[in-house]
């Protein structure tokens, strides 16, 4: 950043931005000094993004992509975010709020005041978050945001379009959003060998060989949000979200070979959905040091679905599935002088109703009804800095006649020291309890292929695991690098479990079974070569596994890496990027998840930008997948491939135009969402 500001501003600056945040302000008199692009604090780091990365992006996915985040594979091109090392989700924030695409696509990089990277979650954002992004921006006071981001591929039949406004007047804000995104490929096939053992002890051997396909999907989601704030003494927000989703009739032809046979069988599926979505919220500064927030959200999901496929036999079923909602929370928030306190209470209520028609026949009535309450310190004894949580939830869960109570249990402890300004080190412990899926909790069963069938569990119970991370962490205004060891032991963990029966037919389940270990070591650096201009960074590791079942053991180890390199030019930006993709093996499945690499090039001109990217270079059938299943009666070894995403082209038009003041809006803490329709696929 070009001002210079003095170091105890930028302290309490953080500090009054971050309620939960304690910082370490330090007075220098007579002394100024250029604030540093990142800043570690106990649960991660928080990011100002310099002025030539704001001016280089034209939303929010390409801002992110810019900051070569440790461990996250950010693609402007599809629009998504994912975490490579398998911890678990990553969770996108704007002024607190969890937001989804529409909302990045909306998003003024200019706008940005900075960026809070949590990778070390508390318990206040419950099971399954790897990481957190929280956006903090800043708002018109009064004045217009129009604008319209135009994705296209130029090598198949692929898009992503969006148009958005915002009308500020005094205390109020409206916002609008409408994006329609689509595709139709015909280059994804795979190619699969299966060896079952049948209960004589013969192998008996099936090639399934994709010779044609055909992929077709259109997806309409539109907003319309009022946010009323009073300052950051009070925001109330409302927002009816609509979202309509259309696969229409997908199908694959296969060569089987099977046995002595050789034939053509088609598979063929649909999938229609319609969500609408109300969003409450309020939050309120009772005083200086105290604030509540309060959020409830109401989700109806319609959804049908048909599939068919007829090897050895046709089989064909249909589901009709109704999914309604209530998620409510609220959080109340103490600053007090020895630490911060916050706690909190989240409900939600979920009905399903999935009716399976055909030769899947059943019907799944659930009522799931969980309650979970949190309570967490954050505080600070120079140089050392904690946190200590707790959360506690209590399931109460109906389906067909099954009835189960469970109650789970989310402590969490780290602590750091801060060795000196630039040297930190932090240890992290856990511990949490996971529930399985909605959809394999469900009694139906599925068949598969001519051979095998999918088997829903509703006996599962939940797992408990555990957690240590160790981080060593190094930053000055161009290095930020840290190497960190990070170590999960899941105990009594839903594993995939496989039966034969008597008839030779292999059914797929999962069950709770003894234990799955992962160690995972890695190292992480970002450097300027060029202040301003020109930026690389690479990270990379092991990764070690261990899947104890009760008839099997798997272990695995594999390396992961990724680097890029970017140059801002003035009104041209240059990027590129690679990763050798994520492998790994859980219960019995042994996986890879495609690699990537991508370049790219971009031209800003005024509210204009120019974006155009190459994904996959030189790559004529690119390999999306790769999976082997290691049972002892079932081995079967999958590679899928995708012409249409190997060499793919993509422009990308961006306009937006903004008027009116600026000035930093509230923060919205919490936001609920649902898009689980619990149906088994």
């Amino acid at each position: 950043m070009k001002r210079l500001v003095t170091f105890s501003i930028i302290l309490s600056s953080t500090f009054c931005a971050y309620a939960q945040d304690v910082e370490k302000t330090i007075t220098l008199d007579e002394v100024t000094v250029k604030a540093a692009k990142v800043v570690n604090k106990a649960d991660g780091m928080i990011i100002y993004p310099t002025d030539a990365q704001k001016q280089a992006s034209n939303n929010g996915y390409s801002i992110l992509e810019k900051l070569t985040l440790a461990n996250l594979r950010i693609d402007n091109i599809s629009h998504s975010i994912t975490a490579i090392d398998n911890r678990g989700g990553v969770q996108i924030r704007i002024n607190g709020i969890v937001v989804g695409k529409t909302d990045m696509l909306a998003l003024n990089p200019k706008d940005i005041s900075k960026i809070d990277f949590i990778n070390n979650p508390g318990v206040r954002y419950g099971d399954g978050i790897a990481y957190v992004i929280n956006i903090v921006t800043r708002r018109n006071e009064s004045g217009y945001t129009i604008g319209t981001d135009l994705a296209s591929a130029l090598t198949t039949l692929q898009g992503d379009d969006m148009v958005y406004g915002k009308w500020n007047k005094g205390k109020s804000e409206l916002s609008f959003s409408y994006d329609v995104s689509g595709y139709k490929t015909k280059g994804e096939k795979s190619k699969q060998s299966a060896d079952y053992t049948l209960t004589d002890g013969s192998i008996y051997t099936i090639e399934r060989n994709d010779v044609e396909s055909l992929r077709k999907s259109i997806s309409h989601d539109a907003k319309l949000t009022y946010n009323w704030s009073d300052s950051t003494a009070t925001v109330f927000q409302a927002s009816l979200n609509g979202a309509f989703n259309n696969t229409p009739d997908n199908y694959t032809v296969k060569d089987i070979v099977d046995g002595t046979r050789q034939y053509k069988a088609t598979s063929r599926a649909k999938d229609k959905s319609y969500s609408p979505v109300l969003d409450i919220y309020f939050f309120r500064q009772l005083t200086p040091c105290q604030s509540v927030t309060a959020n409830a959200v109401a989700t109806y999901i319609s959804t049908q679905t048909s599939s068919y496929y007829d090897e050895g036999t046709p089989y064909k079923y249909n589901v009709d599935g109704k999914t309604a909602s209530l998620l409510t929370e609220i959080i109340y928030e103490n600053r007090l002088k020895p630490f911060t306190f916050s706690t909190g209470l989240n409900n939600s209520y979920k009905y399903i109703k999935n009716d399976y028609l055909g030769d899947a026949s059943a019907l799944t009535k659930t009522n799931n009804n969980r309650l979970y309450a949190f309570a967490e310190i954050k505080g600070m004894f120079q140089p050392f800095s904690y946190t200590l949580g707790v959360g506690t939830s209590y399931i109460h869960y109906t389906q067909n006649g099954h009835r189960y109570n469970f109650w789970t249990f989310h402590p969490k402890a780290s602590l750091t020291y801060q060795i000196n300004n630039s040297m930190q080190l932090s240890y992290t412990f856990g511990m949490q309890d996971k529930v399985s899926r909605i959809a394999m909790t469900s009694d139906a069963t599925i068949r598969t292929n001519s051979m095998e069938w999918t088997v829903g569990n509703p006996d599962l119970k939940p797992s408990h695991d555990m957690e240590h991370r160790l981080q060593f962490s190094y930053i000055n205004n161009r290095l930020q690098t840290f190497v960190e060891g990070y170590y999960k032991q899941c105990l009594k963990p839903n594993m995939a479990h496989y039966e034969r029966t008597d008839g030779n037919k292999f059914l797929y389940t999962q069950i709770n079974q003894k234990e799955i270990d992962a160690l995972d070591v890695y190292a992480y650096a970002s450097y300027w070569l060029l202040p301003e201009k020109l930026q690389i960074a690479a990270n990379g590791g092991i990764y070690r596994c261990f899947n104890f079942g009760y008839d099997y053991t798997h272990c695995y180890t594999s390396w992961f890496y990724a680097s890029s390199i970017t140059a801002y030019l003035g009104h041209f930006t240059l990027q590129g990027y690679i990763d050798n993709g994520n492998r790994f093996l859980e219960g019995e499945s042994k996986g890879y998840n495609e690699a990537y690499s991508v370049l790219k090039a971009s031209y800003t001109w005024r509210d204009l930008q120019f974006s155009l990217s190459w994904a996959n270079p030189f790559d004529s059938n690119h390999k999306s997948y790769e999976n082997e299943l290691l049972n002892r009666n079932l081995y079967k070894h999958t590679i899928g491939y995708s012409k249409d995403s190997g060499n793919l082209v993509t422009l990308n038009i961006s306009w937006r135009l903004s008027r009116g003041s600026k000035h930093k809006s509230a923060e919205k803490k919490i936001n609920l969402h649902d898009t689980d329709n619990g149906i088994m696929k």
